[in-house]
């Protein structure tokens, strides 16, 4: 059974905060990091993941060949071995399934796979991993970006669709050119990078979660467009 896109969509009420969600092991806001940390603790917790003091990685998706779930298996190596770990959620192609439950077998206590999905364990995940793996080979729009950003969480993602909309490179997440495994390890790089530079991690971590991924922009804009044609629908 796929985690369908009614519970991914349904992720978040019309409004996600940080600091009220109830899903989170300790709320935050933005530049209170030390109280973040508890969420990766619970992450880790949760998914019995060894205490570690590498970058948390996150998939929160459907386990199909769109999201690029075998690019992550194939690269789970290179971030274990950098000291990262890997916490995955979700279900879809049982061929998918059946890799990443591999992959967490190989890796144990370093990645980690749950094969279905409880909503407030991805909110955790949103709120704990400091980046959210993301390398759909399409993606029209993408919403777990937004979510990851919204949670301080930094995105990594392929340069497609609604996800190079959403994702400014270098300040509120990470992009790659192809869904392939040699561009994603050098995005992978990047990541480690900023993990090891507390000051410019914190930088990102705050640009993400300042942005406003409210309707209201947009809703004012349909306004304001729909209020300059009234008058030329009149005089029609």
């Amino acid at each position: 059974m796929y985690l369908t896109s009614a519970e991914v969509n349904g992720l978040f009420g019309p409004d996600p905060s940080t600091a009220t969600d109830p899903a989170l092991a300790a709320n935050f806001a933005i530049n209170q990091w030390e109280r973040r940390t508890a969420n990766a603790v619970a992450v880790r917790e949760d998914f019995s993941l060894q205490p570690g003091s590498g970058p948390l990685f996150a998939l929160v998706a459907r386990l199909v060949h769109q999201k690029g779930v075998d690019l992550v298996c194939e690269t789970a190596r290179q971030v274990v071995a950098a000291g990262g770990q890997i916490a995955i959620i979700g279900r879809g192609q049982p061929h998918l399934e059946r890799r990443v439950s591999e992959v967490a077998r190989r890796f144990r206590g370093q990645v980690s796979a749950r094969i279905g999905f409880a909503e407030d364990v991805a909110r955790r995940m949103f709120a704990g991993s400091d980046f959210l793996l993301m390398p759909s080979r399409f993606e029209p729009c993408g919403l777990s970006q937004l979510y990851a950003q919204t949670y301080g969480s930094l995105p990594i993602a392929h340069a497609t669709g609604g996800l190079v909309d959403t994702i400014d490179d270098g300040v509120t997440g990470l992009l790659f050119d192809q869904a392939t495994v040699p561009s994603l390890r050098p995005a992978l790089q990047r990541a480690f990078r900023i993990y090891g530079e507390p000051r410019l991690l914190n930088a990102m971590r705050h640009a993400a979660m300042s942005q406003d991924h409210s309707w209201a922009g947009p809703c004012a804009r349909y306004v304001a467009l729909y209020d300059q044609m009234a008058p030329l629908r009149a005089e029609a």
